[in-house]
């Protein structure tokens, strides 16, 4: 597993980080063990979680299958705003991790009328107490990345290292603004649902019945973009045929491509799927591959209609307090 930097943090980490939202969701707490352990004999060392996973079961079984290995792992965990203050989930966070600190600290996404300098401040203060070394944000649009490393930088408080958002070959609102300015302030982006709904893994084919037993059945957005980017998915699984790679081997070689991108965020429910993704980052594409898959799904800014909370945050004139 190669090693890559993590913005201005000094820090090298695996190139994939796991995702733990199905810990305590769809697999149990020997399952996890047994991905976490296959994990960390693939090289990975990231690991990234929520206070708001499975109502916190997610971090409590971590805390459980992390004790004699925490040494091993940059651990990353969030706050939701809207349920919880910052100081106290971290608190609770620590408390089912089963640790002292968390090496990253994110909130998990902005709430309307949020007062940004009292969330810099609280950061600050969790990271004077040693309880996390470096804090970042996640769905934040580029503005108020900004807008709140400015407010860090006049008070002398820790500043926004990364920001975690949905990116795929599909969905892309990202890179609109957020990917380039990461990229010119080196800042770490860290991209969850790389493979889009299980979209880019092969799972659906255009043209063809949804599986019933699918996540189609419940999530109407699934249907619409099998039908929006029909062509496109058909050109990734020739592609991928012709390569001798899985669908979603490509997907995530795209994203590791892309100069914006730092580390796909790898979410798995089982073994089987953690060693079919480890797969993704055994290979490279060359440029010309990037440039074609880059092409065959042409950028579109679908962010308000996949990640509804995309439009209104660039939008909104009352997001935060003036």
């Amino acid at each position: 597993m190669k090693k890559v930097a993590f913005g201005k943090t000094g820090e090298e980490l695996s190139e994939m980080c796991l995702g733990t939202m199905m810990f305590g969701e769809r697999c149990d707490q020997a399952e996890s063990d047994r991905i976490l352990s296959a994990a960390l004999e693939a090289g990975v060392n990231f690991v990234d979680t929520a206070s708001l996973y499975a109502g916190g079961v997610t971090e409590e079984i971590l805390g459980q299958i992390l004790q004699g290995r925490r040494d091993k792992v940059f651990l990353a965990s969030k706050v939701r705003i809207d349920t919880a203050g910052v100081v106290e989930s971290i608190e609770d966070s620590l408390r089912r991790l089963q640790t002292d600190y968390l090496d990253l600290y994110f909130i998990h996404a902005p709430m309307r009328g949020m007062d940004p300098i009292q969330i810099m401040g609280d950061l600050d203060r969790v990271v004077r107490e040693g309880k996390a070394r470096f804090v970042g944000c996640s769905n934040y649009p580029a503005w108020l990345v900004t807008h709140s490393n400015c407010i860090a930088q006049q008070r002398g408080w820790p500043e926004f290292v990364c920001n975690q958002v949905p990116f795929s070959l599909i969905e892309r609102p990202a890179d609109i603004e957020i990917l380039q300015q990461a990229y010119v302030q080196n800042l770490a982006i860290m991209a969850y649902r790389p493979m889009c709904m299980g979209l880019l893994t092969g799972k659906y084919t255009p043209g063809e019945l949804l599986p019933e037993d699918s996540r189609s059945v419940t999530d109407k957005r699934i249907a619409w973009l099998l039908d929006e980017f029909g062509d496109a998915i058909s050109g990734l699984l020739q592609m991928a045929e012709e390569m001798g790679v899985q669908p979603a081997d490509l997907a995530v070689a795209w994203l590791r491509a892309n100069p914006g991108i730092t580390t796909p965020i790898i979410g798995v429910s089982s073994l089987r799927q953690l060693q079919a993704n480890l797969s993704a980052f055994e290979f490279d594409l060359n440029g010309e591959q990037y440039q074609q898959l880059d092409e065959m799904f042409a950028l579109r800014d679908l962010g308000g209609e996949i990640t509804p909370f995309f439009q209104p945050f660039r939008r909104d004139l009352e997001l935060v307090q003036r």
